[in-house]
């Protein structure tokens, strides 16, 4: 089934075309491959719980309907950035756990009882403030405590762990989960990947009858000493490749289509687009995409020294970009393509047919959470569930 529903748009999104004529590009998101890249992984991890991440609007793919796809097959606990995130997910997944990775901002202890989330509590500072409003309101819904093991980005030092474990000898301390977040899974033979799960393993004793979390995407493939109590994948959810290096094990999810707006020729040695990047050696045919960075196709994507252009698929056959991307357009050669092949109306393939989003990402010299997060809401968006 494929779905054209305003209701997938997040509320606080602006309006994406309705009428496909009238867009610069068509985005077509798989949720049945969601559904069985969710299904893959928690048949791997059992039976450890698998949850979700559906932070940053569901890594660009929508958070409403991929967190209603994940509730159907059967995931129950979900993961966000912040508590806006986390009210969406409750609407979309009523019963459900929701935990905020940014844990408790100034303040905001209130609007996580009111939305019935739990704080990722990533400092003593968050702690006390959390324990306060906790004692004040007896609210009993639970936190998360996060360590850090070696990320040195957010969470309590180890330290500071051992010193707060003794707490749980009170019936109500408050800690539904203890976390902490790899650092280099996606190198398997990384010697932090071994170091964080040592030291983690400590913490767990520590905090032995609380459940623990550790295994993103590809952490799940580091095997079962990463796994604890529940793994936590994100990424991968949504097709990009977990295992880097290694044949995809995930379906891929995104396609991507652009409207051609004009074909035109090109003598040689002419210029094309802002600082005249592409020269034409040759008498040239080029396709205008009405798809630029204003839409998420990084800028960075065109030719720079070193670096080969990314590519787009037009006619069937691989394309490259000519010279850089624009706000609103991108200039793709097709001078390799039959006279008449390619004509205004057509639709190029950014992603797909082959060009996956870790391909985009690596003509973009990024990777493919950035490509994701950064999907156009110009696009006319395309649900299809089965």
């Amino acid at each position: 089934m494929t779905v054209h529903d305003p209701e997938f748009r997040p509320a606080d999104a602006p309006p994406a075309a309705a009428d496909p004529t009238e867009a610069g590009a068509i985005l077509t998101i798989d949720l049945a491959a969601v559904e069985s890249n969710w299904n893959r992984l928690a048949s791997m991890t059992v039976p450890v719980e698998c949850a979700a991440v559906v932070k940053a609007d569901g890594y660009g793919c929508g958070l409403e309907p991929v967190t209603r796809t994940l509730y159907g097959a059967g995931c129950r606990t979900f993961f966000v950035a912040d508590i806006c995130e986390g009210r969406r997910v409750r609407a979309a997944a009523p019963d459900s756990v929701i935990y905020v990775l940014n844990g408790l901002m100034p303040g905001s202890a209130q609007a996580f009882a009111a939305g019935y989330l739990r704080p990722v509590i990533n400092s003593t500072t968050e702690l006390a403030e959390w324990d306060a409003f906790v004692a004040t309101t007896r609210w009993r819904g639970g936190a998360a405590l996060h360590v850090d093991t070696g990320m040195n980005r957010l969470g309590i030092t180890v330290e500071e762990a051992v010193a707060i474990a003794p707490r749980l000898q009170s019936e109500n301390h408050g800690f539904a989960l203890v976390m902490s977040h790899l650092a280099c899974a996606e190198i398997p033979d990384h010697p932090m990947n071994d170091r964080q799960m040592r030291l983690f393993r400590e913490i767990r004793l520590l905090y032995r009858g609380v459940a623990s979390s550790l295994a993103n995407s590809s952490g799940i493939f580091l095997g079962g000493a990463a796994y604890c109590d529940l793994v936590r994948p994100g990424v991968a959810l949504y097709g990009v490749n977990p295992t880097p290096g290694k044949k995809n094990p995930m379906r891929p999810v995104v396609e991507l289509k652009g409207r051609i707006i004009q074909v035109r020729t090109v003598d040689k040695g002419e210029t094309v687009g802002y600082g005249a990047a592409f020269t034409a050696a040759r008498p040239s045919r080029i396709a205008i995409v009405a798809v630029g960075y204003a839409d998420g196709f990084l800028r960075s994507a065109g030719a720079a020294k070193g670096k080969p252009a990314a590519d787009v698929i037009v006619g069937g056959k691989r394309c490259p970009l000519a010279g850089r991307v624009s706000m609103d357009v991108l200039a793709v050669d097709v001078t390799e393509l039959a006279e008449g092949t390619v004509r205004r109306g057509d639709l190029a393939t950014l992603i797909g047919d082959g060009v996956t989003v870790d391909d985009l990402a690596a003509g973009m010299g990024t990777i493919g959470y950035e490509v994701l997060t950064d999907l156009g809401r110009r696009y006319h968006r395309v649900y299809k569930a089965d």
